[in-house]
């Protein structure tokens, strides 16, 4: 399942053929992108502001599915983010919710499987998941933090160069360890 089209795909189906979208479709569907553009460059308040905005255009629809929809995008942004919750969001809608978006949020969470696809968030979530359930090793936390640096990604970066360090540090590699501080600086700074 592509992240971007986990909200995307049902929101916009049909776009190419058939009459214009509804303006809730349109809206909701790009603030939902831009909630991860700068989510994962590292802008929590205009993320919040563009997840705010998708999720009152989806909601003129009461459709609980596709508010689920929406919250396991944030989820899965934040998985990507290291930053491991419950996906409260999405388990106050787990109801409404279709098979397959209960079996991706069970997987965010680190139970069941699922099939990364070749896009970026894609892959960093998949990591993110195998962080989450101690089932990653060296190369692909490596792996995680060139995916995250190849995209721009600061926050994501930050967290998986964070990881990192813990592991020299824990190793006894201090020189290592201090140049991924000075790296996770040059971010920051």
């Amino acid at each position: 399942m592509r992240l971007a089209s986990i909200l995307l795909g049902a929101l916009v189906a049909g776009c190419s053929s058939g009459p214009p979208l509804p303006d809730w479709q349109l809206n909701s569907s790009q603030a939902l992108l831009a909630f991860q553009r700068d989510y994962l460059s590292g802008d929590t308040r205009a993320a919040e502001a563009d997840f705010a905005r998708a999720r009152g255009e989806i909601a003129r629809t009461g459709r609980e599915d596709l508010l689920a929809r929406a919250e396991l995008v944030r989820c899965a942004v934040h998985v990507a983010s290291l930053e491991f919750d419950d996906c409260p969001g999405f388990q106050a809608l787990r109801e409404g919710a279709g098979t397959e978006e209960r079996a991706y949020a069970d997987y965010l969470a680190g139970h069941g499987t699922h099939a990364a696809d070749d896009e970026a968030l894609s892959r960093l979530v998949a990591a993110g998941v195998r962080l989450r359930t101690a089932s990653i090793d060296p190369a692909g936390i490596a792996a995680a933090v060139e995916l995250a640096s190849a995209q721009g990604w600061r926050r994501p970066l930050l967290a998986w160069l964070g990881v990192q360090a813990q592991r020299a540090e824990a190793a006894g590699d201090g020189e290592t360890a201090a140049r991924l501080r000075r790296r996770m600086q040059l971010i920051s700074g």
